[in-house]
């Protein structure tokens, strides 16, 4: 079940000038940084208040935020939710006619798996299902 909104994934095509600016609006306590290889992406993220927000830059020119920033320039790129069942969720909305940009949650920052829906479906809204990924018991 989607329960709240998660994070505001930001695209940036310098995330060091983007850390900066944020830190001079936000004054966050802490940055938390990290590199996700499956989406090609680094992730700068902080809190404020309630919500995170996700200064997410290219590391490839065949990354997804590099082919966003190319079209739209930098700004908000998705809005994420957090769900407590990723995998009914996406089996849920694909029969409700909501097109799938991940048929099956791939690794995300902050130790996620995530999804999103393609936004020709969601009103024009790129829009991320997440998950925390609980760790393995052995």
């Amino acid at each position: 079940m989607i329960r709240q909104l998660a994070h505001i994934g930001i695209a940036v095509s310098d995330i060091e000038k983007s850390v900066d600016l944020y830190r001079r609006i936000f004054q966050p306590d802490e940055i938390h940084r990290e590199v996700v290889p499956e989406q090609k992406v680094e992730v700068a993220s902080f809190v404020i208040g309630n919500v995170r927000i996700e200064l997410v830059a290219p590391m490839s020119d065949d990354s997804p935020i590099a082919r966003f920033l190319q079209q739209r320039g930098e700004g908000i790129h998705h809005l994420a939710f957090e769900s407590n069942e990723i995998s009914a969720d996406l089996v849920r909305l694909k029969e409700s006619g909501i097109v799938l940009l991940n048929e099956h949650p791939t690794q995300g920052a902050h130790n996620m798996a995530i999804a999103f829906l393609h936004p020709k479906t969601t009103g024009g809204v790129l829009i991320e299902l997440c998950q925390r990924i609980e760790p393995q018991s052995e």
